[in-house]
């Protein structure tokens, strides 16, 4: 136990200083993750022979991370990219394994052993292309979208990958039988992931016929797809009446857990698993909720991981041999990267596109220290082959933070020299926020929607959105006061945002939040009284609407328009008394106390009387201004 809060405090010690650092600095939190380990491992010695396992099990973060994506990605938006999932992707990781092969070839390496390392540098890192696109913003970019595709194609490339290395190890010189199911578990403290993927599948390999294999692998895929549509909805349900916020966390990791162990069974990538689950929840009223429940625990998981990586750095092995380490990292990455400016630019990627598409998937993946252990087990590499690979693919997991820092500064001079920005860089990001479906923000949807632009819906009743969701509405359940659920609905792209709820406290709080978060939006905001009001407009509103303000107008129009005036009359009455309402409010706010009750504000009754008797005026005038008057 003292061990384990001894190296927990380590680790987080080095992560609150170092990422900071490299954020106030501009080289992003990815580098800074992977400096500390550096420092707390190789240049300190603070940590030990528990990185490596502690390296599998944050892996887990890549795994959180793809289920956050798939629920960013509704299923016909997977489809639509079934031509770069195919194409693009495909083509990268037949060429790059095949371009590598040649190469090693080339150099004297046996055939199995140089497509063996084809294999691992075909793969890029998924964790941290993933995370610095999306902390830069990039990931709605075709650019952006581009390596995501690739990355996703490399991630579902792995599993067939495992399932052919041993081939190679029987097509050796040597002959050397791939180690037995037994050999595999013995390893499980150096590796547990793999053993658990590969033990899994040699299993069904050998005790099912090939069909049996592709019927538990469909079986697999469809439990995960009926439970996304059949089963989530009434787990979020019972758990809703228990009135536990901390129930939404166990429950959403209790599905990620409960997938990954299910694609480990079937020999099948966890990662893959979970993304699918998250394309199938993408239309579901709780995808927000599961968002913000994932997110906290995706970001330690994945800055654990990397610095584990650079923890895991053996400068030794890197000191007896320099020049052979760096020149298979600086041979992969510009040949990695000729391959995929080729294939971006026959795919239409131009300009600043091309370049982060190229520099952003230039590097190997961490999926490379799967295959590369698993390859040293079945004897295909020799351990002072498998180590320097191993020391490559972090050298050039090191360098794409820079890589992305290089891509900043081409891209900034290309916007400051081009005549006219890039056609369609970024997709449309004008979104509405309505938080609060009650009647109010109901008819405000309905409004938006009906004018053809989209909109997001927050409230925390599980029944107005189960009613709203029956008449075609896509509505989301979550609390709108929560940052995180906020930041999920899409907050940093947000155009407005509209606070409905019918609870004073919220909706100021609501507002004052976005306001701190974005000075740029604009905010429309429910008030109940004209007390409320002044609160809102301190908090930073916008536009402020009284329940009942404009209703009781209309009433008082009415009234006009029966006791002896005209309805223009009565219309313009109506109107000079909004607009001086709404002037009256505004100046009224700024002297308004929330510590003082105003009748005890000399300075704000002294106003409001004046105001009072301006309105008055106004109106008179208009009255007596008729045009029947002059005769």
């Amino acid at each position: 136990m003292e061990s384990f809060l001894y190296q927990a405090t380590i680790y987080l010690t080095a992560a609150v200083i170092a990422v900071p650092l490299a954020a106030r600095l501009g080289l992003g939190s990815v580098l800074g993750y992977l400096a500390a380990g550096m420092l707390i491992g190789p240049v300190l010695h603070l940590v030990g022979h528990e990185t490596h396992s502690l390296q599998h099990f944050a892996e887990f973060g890549v795994v959180m991370m793809l289920f956050l994506i798939g629920l960013e990605l509704e299923p016909r938006a997977l489809w639509d990219m079934r031509h770069k999932l195919l194409g693009l992707g495909g083509l990268q990781v037949v060429l790059t394994m095949g371009a590598v092969a040649g190469a090693a070839m080339a150099f004297g390496m046996a055939w199995n052993t140089a497509l063996a390392l084809g294999m691992v540098f075909s793969l890029s890192s998924t964790a941290i292309v993933l995370q610095t696109l999306s902390e830069k913003g990039l990931m709605q970019t075709p650019g952006g979208r581009s390596a995501f595709a690739v990355l996703l194609t490399q991630d579902m490339a792995v599993i067939p990958m495992i399932a052919f290395l041993p081939l190679l190890a029987l097509s050796s010189v040597a002959q050397t039988p791939p180690p037995a199911p037994e050999a595999l578990a013995e390893g499980a403290a150096a590796a547990p992931e793999i053993v658990t993927v590969a033990e899994g599948a040699a299993t069904l390999i050998s005790n099912l016929p090939g069909w049996g294999i592709t019927l538990v692998t469909l079986a697999a895929v469809g439990i995960v797809i009926l439970a996304g549509i059949y089963l989530i909805r009434p787990l979020f349900r019972f758990i809703h009446s228990a009135r536990l916020p901390e129930m939404y966390t166990a429950l959403a990791l209790a599905i990620l857990i409960g997938i990954a162990s299910l694609m480990n069974l079937v020999g099948l990538s966890p990662a893959l698993g979970t993304f699918l689950a998250g394309v199938v929840l993408a239309n579901s009223e709780f995808r927000h909720e599961l968002e913000s429940d994932i997110q906290p625990f995706k970001g330690l998981l994945l800055g654990l991981f990397f610095i584990t990586v650079g923890a895991g750095i053996d400068f030794s092995i890197f000191l007896n041999d320099p020049v052979r380490i760096v020149g298979i990292a600086l041979a992969v990455i510009l040949l990695k990267g000729a391959i995929l400016c080729a294939l971006g630019w026959i795919f239409k990627l131009r300009h600043r596109n091309l370049i982060l598409f190229t520099l952003g998937l230039a590097q190997a993946g961490e999926f490379g220290f799967v295959l590369v252990s698993f390859s040293r087990q079945l004897e295909v590499f020799n351990t002072g082959l498998a180590d320097s690979v191993l020391l490559s693919i972090t050298l050039t997991m090191l360098l794409t933070p820079l890589f992305f820092i290089v891509y900043d500064q081409i891209s900034r001079r290309m916007v400051d020299t081009a005549e006219a920005p890039e056609d369609e860089e970024f997709e449309d990001e004008g979104i509405v926020i309505i938080a609060g479906v009650g009647r109010f923000g109901q008819i405000v949807n309905r409004l938006v929607q009906s004018s053809g632009f989209k909109t997001v819906i927050l409230d925390n009743d599980m029944n107005t959105i189960e009613v709203m969701r029956r008449f075609g509405f896509k509505c989301y359940f979550g609390d709108p006061t929560r940052p995180d659920i906020l930041h999920a609905a899409g907050l940093d792209k947000a155009r407005v945002l509209v606070a409905a709820m019918d609870n004073n406290d919220a909706v100021t709080k609501l507002v004052s939040y976005a306001r701190s978060e974005r000075p740029d939006l604009h905010i429309i905001a429910r008030a109940y009284d004209r007390t409320h009001v002044y609160g809102l407009y301190q908090a930073g509103a916008d536009d402020i609407v009284r329940e009942t303000f404009d209703s009781s107008l209309r009433a008082g129009r009415y009234v006009l328009e029966n006791i002896g005036l005209t309805d223009f009359e009565a219309a313009e009455a109506a109107r000079i008394f909004s607009r001086h309402d709404r002037m009256t409010v505004r100046e009224l706010a700024e002297l308004w106390d929330p510590n003082l009750p105003a009748s005890r504000n000399p300075e704000y009754i002294a106003r409001a009387n004046e105001l009072e008797k301006d309105l008055e005026t106004a109106l008179l005038a208009q009255f007596t201004n008729k045009p029947g008057d002059a005769a």
